[in-house]
Formats: C-alpha cells, sequence, structure tokens
C-alpha cells in the first residue's frame, strides 16, 4: 500500500511539472490553477491511482487469460502473434481506435451508458486534471474496449501496458488547457482543441469521439473544429457541481432526477 501511495504522489508530481508550465505557456483558456471543482477532480486522480486502477489491470488480465485460452487453437491468431512486435503495435492501435470510436458514440447516445459517461463531461474548466474525471465503471469499459484488439491481436500483457500508458498520456494532453498550432496534422495526430469542442456544454455532444487521431471522425463524419475561438462553455446542461461521492454513487441509482436529452450539437459558431 505505501508503494502505491508513494506512486501515486511521484506521477502527480511528474505531471504538475509537465503540464502546469505548458498550460500556462500555451493557454486555451485564462483559468486560475485552483478553478472550479479542482478538489473534486484531485479526488478523481487519487481515486483512480489508489483504488481503481489495479481492478482495471486485474480484468484486462483476466480477459486476455480467457482469451488466450479460447484462442488457444486459433491458426490465424498464432500467425498474427508471429508477426514482429512493430507491426501488432500499431494494428493494435489503429483497431483499438476504431473500436472505442464506436463505443464512446454509443455512450453519447444511449441513456443507460451516457449516465455513467456524463460523469466525464461534467467538468466546466478543462485541464489535465480533469481527464481523470471519469466513473470508474466508465473507465473499466472504456479501457476493456481499447485494449480488446490487442488482447485478440495476442500482444505480450507488458506490451498492452505500455499501450495503456501512452493512452493515458495521450488523454492528459487533449484535455489539457493548450492550445497548439498543429494546422493540418491535428486530423492525423489530434489536438486538445478538438476535444474541447468534444467537451462543449451541451447534452450528449455528436462530434469528436476519437482517441487518439481523429480520422474516424473524418470518415464517419463526426469531425467538428469550427474557427471560432474557445469561449463556448463547457459542461453539461444541468451540471451542478456535484461531489465526488456523488459522481460515483448518481449513476448507479435506479431512478434518475434528470429529464432524458436528445442528442445534439447546437451552432455554436454564433
Amino acid at each position: 500500500m505505501f508503494d502505491t501511495i508513494s506512486d501515486t504522489g511521484i506521477n502527480l508530481l511528474l505531471l504538475l511539472v509537465v503540464f502546469v508550465p505548458l498550460e500556462r505557456a500555451f493557454p486555451a483558456r485564462r483559468q486560475p490553477f485552483f478553478r472550479r471543482e479542482f478538489w473534486t477532480d484531485l479526488a478523481f486522480f487519487l481515486g483512480s491511482y489508489l483504488l481503481f486502477a489495479a481492478a482495471v489491470t486485474v480484468v484486462l488480465k483476466e480477459v486476455a487469460r480467457f482469451t488466450n485460452s479460447w484462442l488457444a487453437h486459433a491458426a490465424w491468431r498464432a500467425d498474427l502473434r508471429a508477426l514482429p512486435i512493430w507491426v501488432l503495435l500499431p494494428l493494435a492501435l489503429f483497431l483499438g481506435d476504431l473500436v472505442i470510436y464506436w463505443f464512446h458514440r454509443a455512450c453519447h447516445h444511449y441513456d443507460f451508458m451516457w449516465r455513467f459517461h456524463r460523469v466525464h463531461h461534467t467538468t466546466r474548466d478543462i485541464d489535465w486534471l480533469a481527464a481523470h474525471r471519469e466513473h470508474p465503471l466508465d473507465g473499466l469499459f472504456t479501457q476493456l474496449f481499447l485494449n480488446l484488439p490487442g488482447i485478440v491481436l495476442g500482444l505480450p500483457f507488458h506490451a498492452i501496458g505500455g499501450v495503456i500508458v501512452f493512452r493515458g498520456l495521450w488523454a492528459l494532453l487533449i484535455h489539457s488547457n493548450v492550445s497548439l498550432p498543429l494546422g493540418p496534422l491535428r486530423v492525423l495526430f489530434g489536438a486538445p482543441d478538438l476535444h474541447h469542442w468534444h467537451h462543449a456544454n451541451v447534452e450528449k455532444t455528436q462530434h469528436n469521439f476519437a482517441n487518439l487521431a481523429p480520422y474516424w471522425d473524418v470518415v464517419f463524419g463526426t469531425y467538428h473544429r469550427p474557427a471560432a475561438p474557445e469561449t463556448f462553455p463547457l459542461g453539461v446542461p444541468d451540471g451542478r457541481g456535484e461531489s465526488y461521492l456523488d459522481h460515483l454513487v448518481r449513476p448507479l441509482l435506479p431512478a434518475m432526477d434528470r429529464p432524458p436529452h436528445a442528442g445534439g450539437v447546437p451552432d455554436l459558431d454564433r
């Protein structure tokens, strides 16, 4: 337990050293370090590292063990596992992006899934710390679908762990309060401003669902990047500054006190 607490503290310090200067040098929005609901998002960070990360690892290991047993005699999988790691890793990333694109899109379409995913969208001030605001069940299934292609392809578990770390750092970058002029490269590599539009204050936004690069949004017609400056509000229309525990418990309640909302994106260019 001490090692877990120590590792959490070290990770927090490293992220502060990397992202705070970056957000101060290239801010997308002017906001203080201790912005609204800072402590709520810090609780999400601590909960993720101290409580839920180990559970996600256990689930992924069990899924990998079951998959390896189930496909042990599949000739096609043996052929795939014989491929060099430098081929399997990009393929796993590519297929993982495709799978998570549709899972993420489903989270914005189906009310039951939205109840859990909505937690991530309640933040009204976006930065690297806000990336950790995620219901643990939403986070678990996101990691499962993200890494399922790599598991099926037969990637060694340490390689899957490396992919998880890479995707996690990328998630922090696209949530960070940063504006970087990437030009057309954003279509291949993504950019924080694209994901900030995804967090616009509308119910169940219908744009920019891709995890890493936004080419899937381009392919499926959900790419959204208007020329308007980043002054639009963030969050959800019925957001009200819920506590950490409220965020964890409320999606589990059988009767929600929020009316269902239809999906859609208003004209934010005006």
